[in-house]
């Protein structure tokens, strides 16, 4: 899977593959045996100036629990982070997440807003996405306004 900046690719070093993601200059490396990571991670300082912060617990806005019985994903942060760059830090949580039978129109009378900010929030909104399903159709109603929000 290449996009952009963002690979995986499937290592053989050892008894094992490993699977390593990397995007831009951070790698993730995971496997089936400690040993082979470990491996893996000497023969790429060897070649290349390195650090390890150790096991995975934040990466691309994407928080990571690794529990006894669970590996848990989350975006809390990140949520946060969106929701003060949109001025809605203090907003309540709601069940539905839009205002139930609004009507937006292409035609409008009603003030525009800054184009670059309203971009930025749906993009923002589109990552979240991939762990909040329940916005989907929200994300996909407001997107065809980025050329000319009002």
């Amino acid at each position: 899977m290449v996009h952009d900046r963002a690979c995986a690719l499937h290592v053989a070093i050892g008894k094992e593959e490993l699977v390593v993601g990397v995007y831009l200059d951070d790698l993730i490396v995971t496997g089936a045996h400690m040993e082979d990571i470990d491996n893996f991670k000497h023969e790429m300082v060897a070649h290349f100036r390195m650090s390890d912060p150790g096991v995975l617990s934040y990466y691309l806005g994407i928080e990571v629990r690794n529990e006894k019985e669970a590996l848990t994903l989350g975006q809390s942060m990140y949520t946060s982070k969106l929701l003060e760059r949109s001025g809605m830090a203090e907003c309540k949580p709601c069940v539905t997440p839009m205002e139930e039978r609004l009507k937006l129109m292409k035609a409008s009378t009603v003030v525009k807003v800054d184009a670059t900010l309203y971009q930025s929030i749906v993009g923002g909104l589109c990552y979240l996405v991939h762990m909040r399903s329940d916005i989907a159709f929200v994300v996909g109603y407001v997107s065809p306004f980025m050329y000319d929000p009002q």
